[in-house]
């Protein structure tokens, strides 16, 4: 049996001290990890619940022929792939990245894994924090999708963790058109966030999604709807 052995393509910081990114390929996948986090934080091998994530949240949303979206992590592009496959001609997704690298693997092979997205005309990537731009204006989104960590207690650096606080959600609720969804993306469930979307006056869906195909691990996704 042949070994497949990762090869270091670059590395990136993650603004604010925040730690290191590595970019890895294995034969014909990519990955992105996080040093001193165990395993990948990204693939390209597995990316379903990604794809659901964006198309779950969109199907909640009465104005698809004109959505709005904003999604908080550009990553490997299949979550910005997923919500322009959902969205219509005259819709527009926000990407807000962090970290500039990420940007720069995307519109490189690692991009036409997920069908090059940012090539897509509706598509705007923004290098900036999504906390900022979520607190630019109100009503403002009719979805924003939340795929920046592995989930509210899995923060790949302690300083996102204002994103899912109470006041974060706050600002959240009021970026979003009424009727507007907040989807966030989670290996796991957290009751403590359930209860905190619940306070900040969200009406709140939990859904577990297969991370690939149909069967084997299961990831866990919030929908939070503006009433």
């Amino acid at each position: 049996m042949r070994m497949r052995i990762n090869t270091l393509l670059d590395t990136a910081r993650i603004p604010n001290n925040g730690g290191e990114l590595r970019f890895l390929q294995r034969d014909n996948e990519y990955t992105i990890e996080v040093v001193g986090i165990g395993g990948d934080l990204m693939t390209t091998a597995v990316h379903g619940s990604e794809d659901s994530l964006a198309e779950l949240a969109i199907k909640r949303i009465s104005n698809r022929s004109k959505a709005r979206i904003l999604v908080g992590g550009l990553g490997m592009g299949f979550t910005l792939a997923a919500a322009l496959k959902h969205i219509g001609a005259r819709g527009q997704v926000v990407v807000a990245e962090l970290v500039p690298e990420v940007v720069k693997w995307n519109q490189g092979p690692m991009g036409e894994r997920s069908g090059n997205p940012m090539l897509d005309p509706r598509a705007l990537v923004r290098v900036e924090d999504v906390a900022g731009i979520i607190r630019e204006k109100r009503d403002a989104y009719d979805a924003i999708l939340l795929d920046t960590d592995n989930g509210p207690v899995g923060l790949t650096q302690p300083a996102n963790s204002r994103i899912y606080s109470l006041t974060g959600l706050y600002a959240a609720y009021a970026a979003l058109r009424p009727k507007g969804v907040l989807a966030v993306w989670s290996t796991d469930p957290d009751r403590p966030f359930t209860k905190r979307l619940e306070k900040v006056g969200f009406k709140v869906e939990e859904v577990k999604v297969f991370a690939h195909g149909s069967k084997g691990t299961k990831h866990h996704l919030w929908f939070a709807t503006r009433v």
